[in-house]
C-alpha cells in the first residue's frame, strides 16, 4: 500500500461537482505536484486531504489510516499557504515555535527542535528577526520551518512560491527541492505552473474539470501524454488531426490532409485521432528531404532560443530552434521540416465516444 492512497475522492457543491471519483497514489518520501489550470479541482483537493473541506464521497487514506473521521488539527500535517499566514507580531522563531507551544512540547525540546528547522532553510542567524523586515523568500522559509518543525506525516504546499518574482521563484524552487529531499517528508504542492511542477516533482498529478487526466513521472507525462489536454498544458505542443488507417509491425499507418506517413505503434482502433507533436521535434532539412514545406510567418527570439510559426498543408506548426549565435529563418521564408516517426503521439480525439 502506498503511503497517501485517493480513492474516488469525490467533491460536490450542490449540483457541482468540483472533484470527480480523483483517485491516485503517492509514495513515501516523494514529492508530488498537483497539476492544472484554475478550477480544475486542485486546491479543493488539498483541502479535503487537510481536512478544511468535507468528502462528499471516497476515502483519503494516510499510511494505512481513514482520515475521514480525522478533524483537521489532529491529522499532523504541516501546511503552507500562499500568503505564508506569518504572525507579523512574532519573531522568526516564535513563528516556527507556535505549532509547537500549541502541542505543549517542553521548553528545551521547542527550542532545540526550532534550531533544527532554522538550520534546515537556513535562517538560523535571523531567529530574532520579525517577518516584516524580511524579503518574501525569507518569509517563505519561515512558514516551512513552521510547518516541518511539528515533524508532519505529510507537508502541503498550496502555491507557495506564487507571490514571488519569477528569478527568486527559481532560486526558491531550488531551495525547496532541498530541504523537501533534507527532510524526506512526503509533499503534496497544489501549482497551475507546469515548469514548476516538473523541476520539483517525482510525480505530477494532472488535472482538469475535477478529473485525473494523467498520474507520470514529469518525463512520461511530458513525452508520453495521454490525452490532447495533457500534450497541450505540459509545455507547447502541435495538435494536428488525423486518420489511423492501419497498424502494422512498423508501427501504425497515418494520414494527415492527404500527407501518409508512419507514426509510432498506438493502441487505438482505426479512425479519427489527435496527433501531438513538440516544437523542438521538428528539425529544418534540405528541400527535398523534409515530410512537409512551408512558409515562415512569424519569428521570436527568445535568448537561448528561437520560436517559429510556419504556415504549411498541415496548419500552423510551432518550431523552436536552438540559438547557435546565427540568425534564423525569417518571414517570408520557405522552410522544410522533418521529424522522426517515434516523435508522433497518437492520441484519441477528446470528446469522443
Amino acid at each position: 500500500m502506498a503511503f497517501l492512497d485517493l480513492v474516488s475522492l469525490t467533491k460536490n457543491y450542490g449540483t457541482f461537482t468540483a472533484v470527480d471519483s480523483l483517485s491516485f497514489s503517492v509514495e513515501r518520501g516523494s514529492f508530488v505536484s498537483l497539476l492544472g489550470p484554475s478550477g480544475c479541482g486542485k486546491t479543493t483537493t488539498l483541502q479535503m486531504i487537510a481536512g478544511f473541506e468535507d468528502v462528499s464521497s471516497g476515502r483519503i487514506l494516510l499510511n494505512g489510516r481513514d482520515l475521514a473521521a480525522v478533524p483537521a488539527r489532529q491529522r499532523g500535517l504541516g501546511i503552507v499557504f500562499q500568503t505564508y499566514a506569518l504572525f507579523m507580531h512574532m519573531t522568526v522563531a516564535e513563528n516556527v515555535a507556535f505549532g509547537l507551544e500549541m502541542r505543549k512540547v517542553d521548553r528545551a525540546e521547542r527550542k532545540r527542535r526550532v534550531a533544527e528547522a532554522l538550520d534546515l532553510v537556513h535562517l538560523s542567524h535571523l531567529a530574532d528577526r520579525y517577518p516584516r523586515a524580511m524579503s518574501g523568500g525569507q518569509r517563505q522559509r519561515v512558514a516551512l520551518a513552521r510547518a516541518l518543525v511539528i515533524q508532519p506525516e505529510l507537508l502541503l504546499l498550496d502555491e507557495p512560491l506564487s507571490n514571488l518574482d519569477a528569478k527568486l521563484r527559481e532560486e526558491m524552487q531550488l531551495e525547496l527541492r532541498r530541504i523537501q529531499r533534507e527532510a524526506g517528508v512526503t509533499t503534496l504542492l497544489v501549482t497551475h505552473d507546469q515548469s514548476e511542477a516538473m523541476a520539483l516533482s517525482d510525480q505530477v498529478i494532472v488535472m482538469e474539470r475535477g478529473r485525473l487526466q494523467q498520474a507520470a513521472a514529469p518525463f512520461d507525462a511530458y513525452e508520453a501524454p495521454q490525452t490532447s489536454f495533457v500534450s497541450g498544458f505540459l509545455g507547447k505542443s502541435n495538435s494536428l488531426r488525423g486518420r489511423l488507417s492501419g497498424k502494422g509491425p512498423e508501427g501504425s499507418a497515418l494520414d494527415l490532409g492527404g500527407l501518409r506517413l508512419q507514426g509510432p505503434a498506438a493502441d487505438l482502433p482505426p479512425g479519427e485521432v489527435e496527433l501531438a507533436l513538440r516544437p523542438e521535434r521538428i528539425e529544418l532539412v534540405a528541400e527535398g528531404k523534409g515530410l512537409v514545406s512551408g512558409t515562415v510567418s512569424e519569428q521570436v527570439f527568445l535568448g537561448d532560443q528561437w520560436l517559429l510559426k510556419v504556415e504549411t498543408p498541415l496548419g500552423p506548426l510551432l518550431i523552436l530552434r536552438r540559438n547557435t549565435g546565427r540568425p534564423e529563418a525569417a518571414p517570408g521564408d520557405t522552410v522544410h521540416l522533418s521529424w522522426q516517426r517515434d516523435h508522433l503521439r497518437i492520441l484519441p480525439v477528446e470528446g469522443a465516444a
